[in-house]
């Protein structure tokens, strides 16, 4: 996977907090959040490690990317990551930029900007950690 992540020391509550508020600073807010392991468990049984995905969104870059493409929905939030690992909690957060990829060529040049602004700073929201 074409993610970015990083591994830490804490509980998953503990490195929740931490996420959102280092996305915060980089004007992302939570909008959705799937409890995969709370999921597996209530539909087909199965026991899961905690796993959490949490869809980040950035309104102000979200706006441009719907103006460039109006279908940018598909693709929309960025997706975070929790999941806990042997070395702690392990962050993942879904590179704009690589996830855009799939996008035809004209419309990966019309959300470069926004891409890479996104990419930008959700790595210094990682870096924060």
């Amino acid at each position: 996977m074409t993610g970015m992540r990083k591994t830490l020391k804490a509980t998953l509550s503990e490195a929740r907090a931490q996420v959102e508020a280092a996305l915060k600073e980089e004007g992302f807010g939570i909008l959705t959040e799937i409890n995969m392991a709370a999921t597996l468990k209530a539909r087909l049984g199965l026991e899961r490690p905690p796993y959490l995905i949490l869809g980040a969104c950035n309104p102000s870059l979200a706006a441009k990317a719907l103006e460039a493409e109006p279908e940018i929905g598909l693709l929309l939030p960025c997706n975070v990551v929790l999941r806990e690992a042997e070395e702690g909690v392990e962050v993942l957060i879904q590179d704009p930029k690589e996830m855009f990829r799939v996008l035809p060529e004209a419309t990966q040049r019309a959300l470069a900007p926004v891409a890479e602004e996104a990419r930008t700073r959700l790595s210094r929201a990682l870096a924060r950690l």
